[in-house]
């Protein structure tokens, strides 16, 4: 059984300024949540105000009570000889020191917890926190950024102060720990400790940062610096659980090796800061990881003198169709071979904004077909949340499906829903074929926005990175003629550094393009 996909439009629709959450989380659904916490807030200074005037009128019974009471006892007979004192005295017993309690038990916190207890069923949880570092460690990979840098918020495009504290930074290195991600663990909790030595406000203690430090360390096999870590521990809290033990243990390993390697035991070097690069980041499931993520940095894109001749820009009127006479498309040419070109102008602002109305309560986590299995699941190489929208649901949807036939020539009769696709900070799609299997073809137009830093796609084998451009549409076929897949079309969506990108997808599949793009023998585009 075929899979047939002739063509996918990409709608990225617009960028913010800064994009601040793990993609589990769109941006769509983020901007929301900083409202709700601007209300929250509000409400949290009601109740401060609430409580300080209850505290105010408390203040006022006791400065007026002990006026009362120093006065009475100075000589309760004499006092209780009026008949007017006698009378105040069981008022206020009887009376007034009810209210007086009842002022007291009042609870000024109701309207905060009340709003909260609406509020927290939208509140990121776990999972959402985890992934959201995760991506942060993601975007530290591809592009080779140092903790520090992120902990300053120096960040390219970037033009708001976000700092991490040295406990963010120790809350990161301890989600890598816990995900056996001493890499990334050591490189956090390094920073932690560099800034809680310059002196930093913190509540984690030094001793915590160094426990996790030095057995990340350890694990990297760096075992003379985890022998001063631990020795670093161990001078700051001896009584430490594990810290004597590790040490021992440390120890004893290293004098092991060296005698293996005819060496003296040396004492460990004093410490320096570990820097990125320091230990080498191990290798995963993804055999074209350096060359795609250097891409997504603009390093080793294969443009070259000959290749740039070979493009050009045109007008393009879709073989004179009567939609585009008028108003001819502006056609770019953004790769020789495989053919990819870009449309520019492909969708308007308007246009954006309604999809991303459409869209918007649809989001939902985006998925992959497992190829074991066929079953639809998410996976973490696909991080983006993604809706699917019908022509009839509005004028907006069928126009832009009746301007993608127009400027591909194809059908949509049979092509797939248009895709919308959200990516916050971290959100990527690492690289993938849009075909499954061998009669696949896609021809891509892929509509953009701008983005600051990163979310560029990328082909790392040969060498292209497109870059989004808000309302465009990128192009190309991912079939020959003859119906074998182009594995040169495999491509990546680089991680968003800064920003946020909308996508709209429209795959069209082969069937149905019979008399439109007939097939040929040969494997040429």
């Amino acid at each position: 059984m075929s899979v047939e996909v002739i063509c996918v439009i990409y709608i990225l629709t617009f960028i913010f300024s800064m994009a601040p959450f793990f993609s589990h989380f769109p941006l769509g659904q983020m901007t929301d949540l900083i409202y709700t916490e601007k209300e929250l807030v509000q409400s949290l200074k009601e109740y401060i105000q609430a409580e300080e005037s209850k505290l105010a009128a408390v203040k006022s019974w006791a400065n007026k009570l002990d006026v009362l009471t120093l006065a009475s006892t100075a000589d309760p007979e004499v006092y209780l000889a009026h008949p007017v004192n006698a009378y105040k005295l069981m008022k206020r017993l009887n009376t007034e020191w009810s209210e007086l309690e009842s002022l007291v038990l009042q609870d000024p916190s109701d309207g905060f917890i009340s709003n909260m207890t609406v509020h927290r069923q939208y509140f990121p949880d776990e999972e959402d926190e985890k992934g959201a570092a995760k991506a942060l460690m993601r975007l530290q990979d591809t592009y080779k950024l140092d903790s520090e840098s992120f902990s300053k918020g120096k960040l390219p495009g970037v033009h708001h102060n976000a700092i991490l504290t040295v406990d963010d930074c120790y809350d990161m290195g301890k989600t890598a720990y816990n995900e056996a991600d001493y890499y990334h663990a050591v490189l956090w909790m390094q920073q932690a400790l560099r800034q809680m030595d310059a002196g930093e406000e913190h509540v984690v203690s030094k001793a915590d940062v160094l426990d996790y430090l030095s057995y990340s360390v350890y694990q990297m096999g760096d075992l003379p610096r985890a022998i001063e870590l631990t020795r670093r521990l161990v001078a700051i809290d001896s009584s430490h659980q594990r810290a004597g033990g590790n040490l021992r243990y440390f120890e004893k390993l290293l004098s092991k090796q060296l005698k293996e390697l005819n060496q003296e035991v040396q004492e460990p070097a004093t410490e320096e800061p570990i820097q990125l690069g320091t230990y080498k980041r191990p290798k995963d499931y993804l055999p074209e990881r350096e060359i795609y993520e250097g891409l997504c940095r603009g390093e080793g894109v294969k443009m070259t003198s000959a290749r740039r001749s070979r493009l050009y820009c045109r007008y393009h009127d879709g073989n004179r169709n009567p939609r585009l006479l008028l108003q001819p498309m502006k056609e770019e040419d953004e790769w020789d071979s495989p053919h990819i070109v870009r449309y520019l102008n492909a969708l308007s602002d308007s246009e954006i904004e309604k999809i991303k109305e459409l869209a918007k309560p649809r989001l939902a986590r985006a998925t992959v077909r497992d190829p074991k299995t066929g079953v639809l699941t998410t996976a973490n190489y696909r991080v983006s949340k993604s809706a699917w929208l019908e022509g009839e649901e509005d004028p907006v949807i069928e126009r832009v499906n009746q301007r993608i036939e127009d400027i591909t020539g194809l059908t949509t009769q049979t092509a797939e829903l248009l895709q919308i696709a959200n990516y916050g900070v971290g959100g990527q799609y690492e690289p993938h074929f849009d075909f499954s299997r061998v009669r696949v073809t896609s021809r891509r137009p892929t509509i953009m926005s701008d983005v600051e830093a990163g979310g560029a796609t990328v082909f790392p084998d040969f060498g292209a990175a497109i870059y989004p451009k808000k309302g465009t549409a990128v192009f190309w076929y991912n079939l020959f003629r003859s119906g074998e897949g182009d594995y040169r079309t495999r491509h990546a969506a680089c991680p968003v550094l800064v920003g946020c990108k909308w996508v709209s997808n429209k795959w069209i599949h082969e069937r149905g393009q019979e008399f439109r793009r007939p097939c040929g023998l040969t494997e040429v585009d």
